[in-house]
């Protein structure tokens, strides 16, 4: 079997606090709980207008960075390793809630939008050490009714540069980067990155009717009559089973492996709309293949509908712990196939 050898086996959670149009905050108890639980890995999901002022992408408030500062600190302070990901970056987001004057992957003005905000982060968090990664950019893709869609060379060129901004700061900070197609696709023009600290984010979403079941954001609706099942769970590209899965996850190991490449799932999960068995089942799979490819899972979230605790699952015999409602059973299966 393939097999990444350059990263730790990461597991943890997504925090989503400050990934929408306004600010939120984190919780030192996120932190504290997930440490207390066993795992070592958070992915902050940032949207950069939360630290501009009025608006303009070329303005940084430094001040409103304040509240990342502290979720690294508090990474530091539990052994969490930090990772931050824009998730809103000048010109892109897969979200298509919030507007965007330029487009990244075209327009020179969100390009370099986007490289001072890079900058502005490897110059804030150069002292890090390894206790903090970047991820460049979420899930590129096309923008659904807006063609053409995120090619390998555009994305290249890009990255490439954002690349290049944050080595003239900081020489060493590991950088992690999405695949194509919302993370679902290996990058074939980064092989001469290995060397150079960058790594690779894969997604654990596949197939959508399973894991987006009832999610009205996502591009599966026409699903959402049938009930999920696993194996044979559907999805826009047909049917899934435990095969086909793995065959998934093997093309990402065997990408990292012939590259030298570090490899991390950076998302994943099941909405709390899937039946909780059927979730149970498709995750173990998921964590039975990522662990043959040596790779850790980066759960979304850690409290809400995709996570462990307060998921909101009706057919779920929650524990009190802590003061929220843990999902004893998916803790379990995590910590199982560690």
């Amino acid at each position: 079997m393939y097999r990444q050898t350059v990263l730790p086996r990461w597991q943890g959670f997504n925090l989503e606090q400050r990934m929408g149009q306004s600010g939120g905050i984190y919780s030192e108890e996120d932190f504290r709980m997930m440490s207390e639980l066993g795992f070592n890995f958070v992915r902050l999901a940032l949207n950069y207008k939360q630290w501009i002022r009025e608006g303009d992408w070329n303005r940084i408030v430094e001040d409103k960075l304040t509240p990342i500062d502290e979720a690294v600190a508090w990474g530091k302070k539990y052994g969490l390793h930090v990772n931050l990901s824009f998730h809103r970056a000048p010109g892109y987001s897969i979200s298509t809630a919030g507007y965007e004057p330029y487009r990244l992957f075209r327009d020179e003005e969100a390009l370099q939008a986007f490289l001072l905000h890079w900058r502005t982060f490897a110059s804030r968090y150069r002292s890090s050490g390894d206790e903090v990664s970047f991820n460049l950019l979420n899930e590129p893709r096309g923008i659904l009714g807006q063609p053409p869609g995120i090619g390998p060379a555009e994305h290249a060129v890009v990255m490439r540069k954002a690349i290049q901004a944050i080595r003239e700061i900081d020489p060493d900070r590991l950088i992690l980067l999405d695949g194509l197609d919302a993370g679902k696709v290996p990058l074939l023009d980064f092989f001469d990155q290995a060397a150079n600290k960058v790594a690779l984010s894969m997604r654990a979403y596949v197939p959508g009717g399973v894991t987006h079941h009832g999610a009205s954001w996502d591009g599966n609706e026409r699903y959402d009559a049938i009930a999920p099942k696993w194996p044979g769970g559907l999805s826009v590209d047909g049917e899934w089973d435990r095969e086909r899965l793995h065959d998934y996850f093997k093309v990402w190991g065997a990408f990292a492996e012939s590259a030298g490449m570090g490899l991390h799932c950076g998302e994943g999960g099941c909405y709390n709309r899937t039946p909780h068995a059927v979730a149970l089942a498709w995750l173990e799979d998921v964590l039975i293949f990522l662990k043959e490819i040596n790779t850790g899972l980066a759960l979304w979230n850690f409290r809400g509908p995709f996570g462990i605790l307060d998921s909101g699952r009706t057919d779920v015999a929650y524990e009190a712990w802590n003061g929220h409602l843990l999902d004893r059973k998916m803790y379990e299966l995590l910590r199982k196939h560690w």
